[in-house]
């Protein structure tokens, strides 16, 4: 799409996310969205205009540095817990406790029993988030190798971008395949029914963005819901199982 058709759908999508949250406050909800992916995905960018006109008092982004003394020392997910959303609140993570099923297993940051306990209970834990009421979504952004490579380029050579710079991206390319067997790993034993991943393709950020908007507010029910603006793409945005990997929708 071209520069001027993204920002017109992207301001109509915005109205209807100033409606949502219009509805999350007077119906006191709950709506905690988590998104993944990998290093340069634009988790950042899709968060941003997520935000962009909604009212800060309500709605929060978190994105948790390195673990201090006293959180390794602590249960895994009571880190994440304070920072779930109370009622009229809508909470986006920018990664979250899958950290663990990818970078903290990827780059050896936690143990094989540390790994093994948190697939052992994150669905435990996500199924009393959503028994409790609270709306929750899992989005993984995906991109393709070469793709990776020219934002990691960007990265280093715009001064505008050098604070997205960490050690761990100089190693996202060398690990590529590692990254993509814990990708798999993660979808398959963590895509519960009650709690499924949707899955990304976030080659092109303006069409990535466009499409997870309409998905996540298609999924909504609120007053003045405007349903034919947010029909969204299958080949953009889909829930995982098996034919993603058939019909070359995550990238290997």
């Amino acid at each position: 799409m071209t520069k001027e058709e993204y920002k017109d759908l992207l301001y109509h999508l915005q109205v209807e996310l100033v409606k949502f949250q219009k509805h999350v406050i007077e119906s006191n909800m709950q709506v905690c969205v988590i998104f993944e992916g990998r290093d340069t995905a634009g988790k950042d960018g899709i968060i941003k205009r997520f935000l962009q006109h909604l009212s800060p008092r309500e709605v929060r982004t978190v994105a948790l540095g390195k673990p201090s003394e006293k959180d390794q020392l602590s249960w895994y997910f009571q880190r994440y817990v304070p920072h779930l959303p109370s009622g009229q609140e809508i909470t986006l993570f920018n990664r979250s406790w899958y950290n663990r099923a990818g970078v903290e297993r990827v780059m050896k940051f936690c143990t094989e029993n540390e790994l093994q306990s948190f697939f052992q209970e994150v669905g435990n834990f996500e199924q009393m988030l959503t028994h409790s009421g609270m709306i929750f979504f899992k989005y993984y952004l995906d991109i393709s190798k070469p793709e990776q490579k020219r934002r990691l380029e960007d990265r280093k050579n715009n001064p505008l971008k050098q604070w997205k710079l960490s050690p761990i991206d100089d190693k996202a390319q060398k690990l590529w395949k590692e990254y993509s067997k814990a990708r798999d790993d993660m979808f398959i034993r963590t895509s519960f029914n009650y709690a499924p991943w949707f899955v990304v393709n976030a080659c092109d950020k303006r069409t990535a963005r466009i499409n997870v908007i309409r998905h996540f507010l298609s999924q909504m029910e609120y007053d003045s819901k405007n349903e034919p603006l947010l029909a969204y793409d299958p080949n953009v945005v889909c829930r995982f199982d098996q034919s993603c990997y058939q019909n070359g929708f995550i990238q290997q």
